[in-house]
């Protein structure tokens, strides 16, 4: 008969779980707090090595691990291809049935293991040393059979599991995934890996559409609702409805931008003669302007913090387009 406990006859969570939600915290904060310890001290030269055996590798970055340690390193695999860095994730055990003819020399191998005596790795490790591929470890023991064998070895401080039995990978998986995001924070900012860098990866989702361009959004020629200077508010305002952004750019002779009447502006100038007023003397001057090549998700900040509904793009002073807050709430920005 089984000896797994009938899941119905388990005893109910206490009525506060807080007190053990703070305890794993404050453990796997204090893990977090030697890392940057040791790497402030110790840590720091393997951790430089490491970055430069990366960088130099003209092939793809193998991570591999088993158990939580795999399940972390799949993880840093996809965060190395979507900051520039090609990887993948090899499953140790498929590794010794084929899979190792996907590594070739000119990869780097990152392999994880807190203790640096899983078994799966074996294989793994002695294809590295025969064909002379790179092989980073990362383990909290550096004489383990995976610590001895490496080219550099992040040794992990010593960390209490935020397991009460001490046995669940918690802290330890925290750490190993922290170390990893390090790696290619690292590796992006020595790359110069710039916001439409990271888009070419990110194309879809919320993401893909705050890192596009405003030129890609704006709304340009007749759409624009430009007036000139000493137009009369009537006929501002039928250009103004015409247009459907609830607002009119106010430009010079010379098509620099003047100001810009907004619907606030129409309110707070309501007088019996606002009709035969002119727009200089109701426009907002010197309007917010943004760049083509801003980003959507800046933009979209502007426009919150500002409090206004739409962003005039322009260069060198005249208006080239204009960003409604409901373009960048439709292409899914917010």
């Amino acid at each position: 008969m089984s000896t797994l406990p009938n899941r119905a006859r388990v005893a109910p969570v206490a009525a506060s779980a807080l007190p053990s939600a703070l305890r794993a915290l404050e453990a796997e904060k204090a893990g977090l707090d030697a890392l940057l310890a040791a790497l402030q001290n110790g840590l720091g030269g393997p951790f430089q090595a490491a970055i430069d055996l990366l960088a130099g590798a003209t092939g793809r970055v193998i991570v591999t691990g088993m158990g939580k340690s795999g399940h972390v390193g799949r993880k840093i695999a996809a965060t190395f291809s979507s900051t520039g860095t090609p990887a993948y994730f090899v499953h140790p055990a498929e590794a010794s049935h084929g899979d190792l003819g996907s590594i070739q020399a000119d990869d780097v191998i990152l392999a994880l293991s807190w203790s640096g005596e899983t078994a799966e790795l074996s294989d793994l490790v002695a294809y590295a040393r025969r064909f002379r591929v790179g092989l980073i470890a990362i383990t909290a023991n550096a004489d383990s059979a995976l610590g001895r064998e490496a080219d550099v070895c992040l040794t992990l401080p010593k960390a209490r599991e935020a397991c009460p039995n001490g046995l669940a990978p918690t802290t330890s998986t925290t750490m190993q995934l922290a170390l990893g995001d390090a790696l290619a924070v690292a590796l992006l900012e020595g790359r110069a890996f710039s916001s439409q860098d990271f888009r070419v990866f990110h194309p879809g989702g919320k993401l893909g559409a705050q890192l596009k361009q405003v030129r890609a959004v704006m709304h340009t020629g007749d759409r624009l609702p430009l007036v000139p200077r000493g137009l009369v508010m009537s006929e501002a305002l039928v250009r103004m409805s015409q247009k459907g952004f609830g607002c009119v750019v106010v430009t010079e002779a010379d098509g620099a931008i003047a100001g810009i009447v907004t619907d606030g502006d129409l309110r707070r100038h309501m007088q019996p003669d606002l009709m035969s007023r002119t727009v200089d003397e109701v426009m907002t001057p010197n309007p917010t302007t943004a760049p083509p090549t801003l980003l959507v998700a800046e933009a979209l900040e502007i426009v919150e913090t500002r409090k206004i509904g739409a962003l005039i793009v322009a260069e060198e002073g005249k208006p080239v387009g204009l960003v409604h807050v409901l373009d960048l709430l439709r292409i899914g920005a917010a």
